[in-house]
């Protein structure tokens, strides 16, 4: 049995990241952790989770881009909620 896990780099996560006009905070509310845990990952201080690659996939089929106003926890990011 193969076990195929496709892991993102750190490189390809900001460029994912900029490329659908997230900030770092912006994407962190929207996956449900930290700013910190954000940079980190860009900056190669932490390891990225094998299974990001299907939250971001997740993403891009509900629109993939900031102006959804749905986190994937259904969720409001600060920035969306102070907007009216």
């Amino acid at each position: 049995m193969v076990n195929i896990i496709e892991s993102m780099t750190h490189k390809e996560l900001k460029a994912w990241r900029e490329s659908r006009g997230y900030s770092q905070e912006e994407l962190a509310s929207t996956l449900g952790v930290t700013i910190v845990c954000i940079s980190r990952w860009e900056n190669k201080a932490r390891k990225i989770p094998s299974f990001l690659h299907l939250a971001l996939e997740c993403l891009d089929k509900k629109g993939g881009d900031k102006k959804s106003s749905k986190t994937l926890k259904g969720k409001k990011t600060k920035k969306e909620r102070k907007v009216k």
